[in-house]
């Protein structure tokens, strides 16, 4: 029995897994492997406003919590990814339908619109706007940080998405996270994700010099799932536009623990890299048995349980 069916914003999906917008795994091709594989959506790697070619190598290291990288949000940038869209059109094939999410980015918080209005002319299903990531600029400051200038991107991207939903995907490195998402619900934002990496930095001891050529990189993996557990519970309690919850899921056991913190839909990411686009199955499987060993009767039921 599947017990995995969910809406997310306006959009059916046969459970709530989705593929993240991450580090290598979002070239296109890999984006169909995903949604065949049981994805029960999924996310473009970030769009740019303009050329990016990213960080120089090394750009992602493995540690034994999980993943550090910062690959710089390489893009070709929107206006140049006409072959990029003529491929997404095999999404279309397949059955039962896999959400598209877009993720959007810009370098300038005035630029966010232009992508969006592009990208929404290629009609998604879902937009996600980028303002969280670490890994762009030496000073570290994030859009996602200012409550003001993160309610401007959102008002801006709702003015071009027509009725496209939007979801600002959040940081989980500010202590003003709450007001932060507060302001993007005001702003028109459809959902929250949350959590996006945690900035931190490796050191090889013997080169004695940062691992990571931009010397800081975003922590992901099974380390921050109690940073992104917290977040959760916390958005749950004072905002009421649903959350795409991620942040270190490896198994079923971890997915229903962000959805009891408040977690509609779980993003994938390195449980992906480090198992495969195989995990959608796995996991979905495993939420599956645990729903049915413990009867929490549906997925629904599942979702801020932890509040009660």
């Amino acid at each position: 029995m599947n017990n995995l069916e969910i809406n997310f914003c306006k959009n059916k999906m046969n459970n709530p897994f989705v593929l993240a917008s991450g580090v290598v795994w979002n070239s296109i091709p890999k984006l169909i492997e995903c949604a065949k594989n049981n994805a029960g959506a999924v996310t473009t790697k970030t769009i740019m406003n303009e050329f990016r070619p990213g960080h120089p190598n090394p750009t992602i290291a493995r540690w034994e919590a999980g993943l550090i990288n910062a690959v710089g949000l390489p893009s070709k940038g929107f206006n140049n990814m006409e072959d990029e869209w003529t491929e997404l059109n095999e999404l279309k094939k397949i059955k039962p339908k896999v959400p598209l999410i877009a993720s959007i980015g810009a370098t300038k918080a005035s630029d966010f619109k232009t992508v969006a209005e592009f990208v929404a002319g290629k009609n998604p299903d879902m937009i996600e706007i980028n303002i969280s990531c670490p890994n762009v600029s030496s000073s570290g400051k994030l859009f996602a940080t200012n409550p003001g200038l993160s309610s401007l991107i959102v008002e801006e991207v709702k003015s071009v998405a027509g009725k496209i939903p939007v979801i600002p995907k959040l940081t989980p490195a500010t202590s003003d996270l709450i007001e932060v998402a507060k302001a993007c619900e005001e702003a028109g934002a459809d959902a929250i994700c949350a959590i996006n990496t945690m900035p931190g930095m490796l050191i090889d001891i013997v080169k004695k010099k940062p691992v990571l050529s931009f010397k800081r990189g975003g922590v992901s993996g099974t380390s921050i799932r109690p940073v992104a557990v917290r977040c959760i519970y916390d958005l749950y309690e004072n905002i009421k536009i649903p959350i795409l919850g991620m942040g270190g899921v490896m198994n079923g056991k971890d997915a229903i623990e962000l959805m009891m913190a408040g977690a509609t839909t779980i993003g994938l990411g390195t449980a992906v890299i480090q198992q495969g686009t195989n995990v959608f199955k796995k996991i979905s499987e495993e939420t599956n048995e645990l729903i049915e060993k413990n009867g929490y009767g549906s997925l629904k039921n599942l979702i801020g349980a932890a509040h009660e």
